[in-house]
């Protein structure tokens, strides 16, 4: 909510944006709000994809929603898409748009895939159709791998979810690799960790959850048997990840069709997570264990050392650092929208 510097400024080159036509498709989500954000900041001229209104959307909140080109409309109509493309004669592509609650994937799997698959190529297919298009950034998921013995996960390994919303992923991953391999579509994929931070109004999701949990006095409800490992990601060392990938995509072509990961590399299992989150707000409240979760993976994280070669890139929060302006902001938001 409140206007506060980035380290992440000097991180990306300000003269590279400045006055560059950029498409963002999922901008009201989490990761979506605070790239649209930071490319304000750099002066780029920035359109967005919206499919539904969320007033309480950090893009809305923040009033950034005021400073940008707004479509509406759903990131299956390729013919839409392409109009976008075309208008507003974008440069550079940030996909983000995506359902991505595994709970919701499973229960609900084909209006996932129509999101997370179709979605892409309808993207994509209206890129390859504009020319004026330079670079394209696709967000894929750590999901996509599935599950594999061998951990930290690099890019070299398979891609073999078996679950809807990790499936869903993959595919998008391999249409992407497709589209830059078959077509010399300039398009990278990003592979990130459990995006987190200030914004995220998914309460199932075990951080904000836990937050909301411990502000009402309540115990957080853990799904599973609190085992489960994770990279935990948060969202302004995402933005300057998608930021830096898609400048070095510019200087090297021959980055199309590859995948990055992007993480902290600090795993942590859940039950872990949710006692840090307990001991950084000074809560004697222990945590409600279900043990309900089903089709997930158990422990993955990953290996970000091919973006730190490559790229030059590195996180600039460390796991306290992130949590901690993440649970300011959620005591803010609360307090304003939901605890009175």
């Amino acid at each position: 909510m409140e206007k506060r510097k980035s380290p992440l400024e000097s991180m990306v080159k300000s003269d590279f944006w400045l006055d560059r036509p950029v498409f963002v498709t999922g901008a009201t989500g989490l990761l979506g709000s605070w790239l649209v954000k930071r490319l304000l900041e750099l002066k780029a001229e920035v359109v967005c994809l919206v499919r539904d209104w969320v007033p309480q959307s950090e893009l809305v909140l923040s009033k950034t929603i005021e400073r940008v080109k707004i479509v509406r409309g759903d990131v299956r109509d390729q013919k839409l898409l392409e109009r976008v493309l075309g208008e507003y004669e974008i440069d550079t592509v940030f996909h983000l748009a995506a359902q991505t609650i595994v709970g919701i994937a499973n229960r609900n799997p084909v209006s996932t895939f129509e999101t997370n698959i179709q979605g892409t190529w309808s993207l994509l297919e209206a890129c390859r159709r504009s020319p004026l298009v330079k670079q394209i950034v696709v967000a894929s998921s750590d999901k996509a791998y599935g599950e594999h013995e061998n951990l930290p996960y690099t890019e070299e390994t398979p891609l073999q979810g078996k679950h809807p919303y990790d499936v869903s992923k993959a595919c998008a991953d391999l249409i992407a690799q497709t589209y830059a391999y078959t077509y010399g579509l300039p398009v990278v994929i990003t592979r990130c960790g459990n995006l987190y931070g200030e914004g995220d109004l998914n309460w199932n999701r075990v951080i904000p959850g836990t937050i909301r949990s411990i502000l009402k006095g309540q115990r957080p409800v853990i799904r599973s048997d609190g085992n489960y490992v994770r990279d935990y990601f948060y969202v302004e060392d995402g933005v300057s990840a998608y930021l830096s990938l898609a400048e070095k995509l510019s200087e090297n072509k021959d980055l199309a069709g590859q995948a990055f990961n992007f993480s902290n590399e600090e795993p942590i299992s859940v039950i872990n997570l949710v006692k840090l989150i307990l001991n950084l707000m000074d809560s004697n409240l222990e945590p409600l264990i279900l043990n309900e979760a089903t089709h997930e993976i158990r422990e993955q994280y990953l290996s970000s050392k091919k973006a730190r070669e490559i790229l030059n890139w590195k996180p600039k929060f460390s796991l306290v650092e992130g949590l901690t302006l993440t649970i300011n902001w959620y005591k803010n938001f609360l307090e304003t929208f939901d605890l009175k």
